[in-house]
């Protein structure tokens, strides 16, 4: 068991971040109370009413949000200038630390992913340390929560065939959970009791994660230099994007990143957060404190936590281990999806997920900053039906003035610099200080590039780099209020207890088709119609003020499907918009991986045959492939931690073998997938499969096992 970090140790660092912190939010609050003052007096000429109190409540709170986003910009800025020591990469010399005797498991937990993709980007990580000559001191692991039969099997495969590439037998290991509980936190959980005190620490991967060795290895040392810290977090770096959605979602997190994790590693400091994957972890702790709760009530809010990463963070913080955002340790990647439908479907997850630490907000024990890293996460999606409420509040205040057909009674501006101005004119400078604040992030990182000539070399200098920016912000103002009203839809209907579904994210880049599009989006056109219509019958001079939150729902469907077009990505690269120091100096892992994947796609569309339970046929038919499932199904039943899941299948029943000879007479599509799965989960039964197919004459056999069989043969000769 570990001992805690000692607390007078670390009180005077801390009382330096209160300073910090004091005058972080201080700034946020000054910004906003001066603004939210002239947004007063404009309300105030114009005749006070309820609906004007409603509208200064929620313009306080969505400009306090922006003005945090603003300061993170801001505060970034002036530390990459200046630069700090209140950094975790500079507090000590950790690279002279050694590692020797030092364990660390490198874990991928995957739930029905393209196992190609996941175990290539595991290859390109592997390759990578082993030539840092350090990969004896590194593990991976495979921790499968699939419930596709087909997945399965394509896992299974694809993992002997790495393990003998790579010569890594003993080093790279998969295992497959028999029950899927508690999802990604849950899967973690069970490889830590099991085999979680062989190793010091362990790093959590996403699917589509790709680490450089030697940040790894620096992560190692990290923890070791500074034995107080339970957790370092990494940036990672998006790549890989095709799509036109992909690359300016990737534009932008290579951009603006460096700058706004900077501010808010400002305040945050050891204090920080955890994102759930591309981040080491003290494992001894970590299996302690970080064990989650069950919350009260029931779904969407009750039961198991769905954003776990933060919540495991204050858990750790609680118990006063160190939580670092390592934000200037480079060499960490994932991707991002392809488009905005698949993006969105990420987002729902997200948000029930952020919703449900209203609950654990005020737990006992927790750290103050634990709790605003809770409430900046919550307001993240809270946000969007107050925006939308403002909007709708601002409407409503139009339309009584409009069709009561009382008028304004003025009064002069209580601020003796505005007293000789206009309504319109007081308007458009809030108008233009809102939009200098949520700019100005943006423009402070076009200088913070422009005085880097070598990184400015890498966003293919700073013209395109500042083409960039622009069409970025293009984009993002027509994608802002799609996401408006998914993020109310979203928070309306877990409000409503209506939960969200456990799927795969979406990470390919094939394209949206419109009728899909127009099934997805239809809804955002006709409310951005019906308002257009609407607010030009109240005030034509309101509508054109209302012309960029209209635009993005209007052409939502175009927008969708054009963004998500790898030919517009293409072109946009060709043209050098949207390029990122990923493409224009690649690391060697990701060529590597993208060469590889090159090679995967090809041979797919060579050998693609559509089969339907092509997995399952596999298992059952190929030697090789049964060879592989029915050992590791072996093993497992030899592990006593697995042997009451066992029996909770019924492996080994006469009814699993029932529902064996179901599938061979009838065929798959009559047994349902849990039934499939229970079928394959049995090795007796497997084995038994594979010598009935080849051995009983073909009328005995249902026609998709004869036509499979021909298939295989046909194949094999």
């Amino acid at each position: 068991m570990p001992d805690a970090p000692n607390i007078t140790a670390l009180a005077e660092p801390r009382l330096k971040r209160g300073w910090r912190l004091f005058w972080f939010f201080t700034s946020a609050l000054v910004l906003t109370g001066g603004v939210s003052m002239l947004f007063a007096d404009l309300l105030w000429r114009t005749g006070w009413s309820t609906s004007r109190t409603v509208l200064l409540v929620l313009f306080i709170i969505l400009f306090l949000l922006t003005a945090i986003g603003c300061m993170h910009g801001v505060y970034g800025f002036v530390i990459r200038i200046f630069g700090t020591q209140r950094r975790i990469t500079a507090l000590k010399n950790f690279k002279a630390q050694d590692i020797s005797g030092i364990s660390t498991a490198i874990i991928f937990p995957i739930y029905n992913e393209d196992s190609v993709r996941v175990l290539e980007g595991l290859r390109a990580t592997y390759e990578s340390l082993e030539r840092t000559g350090l990969l004896d001191k590194f593990d991976f692991f495979i921790l499968s929560d699939s419930t596709n039969p087909d997945r399965w099997i394509e896992e299974e495969d694809n993992w002997c065939k790495l393990v003998r590439d790579l010569d890594a037998l003993g080093k790279i290991y998969y295992r497959r959970r028999l029950f899927n509980e508690e999802r990604k936190s849950g899967n973690v959980r069970d490889f830590l009791n099991t085999w979680g005190k062989r190793y010091r620490y362990f790093v959590c991967c996403d699917a589509d994660s790709v680490m450089r060795g030697e940040t790894l290895v620096d992560l190692v040392k990290l923890m070791e230099a500074h034995p107080t810290t339970g957790l370092i977090q990494t940036v990672p770096a998006l790549v890989n994007a095709e799509s036109l959605f992909g690359r300016i979602q990737q534009f932008a997190n290579r951009l603006y990143a460096p700058v706004f994790i900077s501010g808010l590693n400002y305040w945050a400091l050891d204090f920080g957060n955890y994102w759930g994957h591309n981040a080491i972890i003290r494992t001894e702790p970590f299996m302690q404190f970080c064990d989650l709760p069950q919350l009260p009530g029931r779904k969407p809010f009750g039961g198991q936590i769905l954003s776990h990463d933060f919540v495991e963070a204050a858990l750790m913080l609680r118990e006063n281990w160190q939580v670092w955002l390592a934000y200037d340790l480079e060499g960490s990647y994932e991707e991002a999806p392809q488009a905005l439908i698949e993006n969105a479907q990420r987002e729902r997850r997200w948000c029930q997920g952020n919703l449900q630490h209203s609950l654990v907000l005020f737990a006992k024990g927790l750290r103050g900053v634990s709790r605003v890293h809770l409430i900046l996460g919550i307001f993240g999606y809270v946000a969007s039906p107050l925006w939308l409420a403002f909007l709708v509040t601002f409407d409503w205040i139009y339309c009584v003035q409009k069709f009561t057909g009382l008028s304004d009674i003025t009064v002069e501006s209580f601020n003796p610099y505005l007293k000789n101005w206009s309504g319109t004119a007081h308007a458009l400078l809030i108008f233009v200080i809102c939009m200098v604040v949520i700019l100005l992030p943006k423009f402070l990182s076009l200088i913070d590039l422009a005085r880097d000539w070598p990184r400015r070399k890498e966003f293919g200098g700073l013209f395109k780099a500042t083409a960039g920016v622009i069409c970025e912000t293009i984009f993002s103002t027509l994608h802002a209020p799609l996401l408006m009203l998914w993020h109310t839809r979203f928070v309306v209907t877990n409000l409503a207890g209506i939960s969200v579904a456990w799927t795969t994210q979406q990470r390919t880049a094939d394209g949206t088709p419109w009728l899909f599009a127009i099934q997805r989006h239809w809804g955002h056109t006709l409310i951005g119609v019906v308002w257009g219509w609407f607010t030009w019958k109240l005030d034509p001079g309101l509508f054109w003020w209302f012309t960029p939150v209209l635009a993005g729902m209007v052409f939502s469907v175009p927008l969708s499907v054009l963004t998500s077009r790898r030919s517009l990505g293409a072109r946009a690269k060709s043209l050098g918009l949207f390029l990122t120091p990923e493409e224009t100096k690649p690391p060697m892992e990701l060529v590597s991986l993208r060469s590889r994947m090159k090679i995967h796609e090809l041979t797919e569309k060579e050998s693609s045959h559509g089969t339907v339970h092509a997995g399952l046929a596999a298992a059952v038919l190929d030697p090789y492939v049964n060879a592989i499932h029915v050992t590791l199904l072996r093993e497992k039943e030899l592990n006593p931690v697995y042997a009451e899941q066992f029996k909770k299948i019924g492996a080994g029943t006469e009814a699993v073998r029932e529902l064996g000879e179901k599938l061979l007479t009838l065929g798959p599509e009559k047994l349902k997938s849990s039934e499939r799965m229970a079928v394959m989960a049995d090795q007796r039964v497997m084995v038994w499969l594979h010598q009935q197919a080849w051995l009983r004459p073909e009328e005995k056999l249902a026609a998709w096992w004869r036509a499979m069989i021909r298939e295989f043969s046909q194949r094999e000769s």
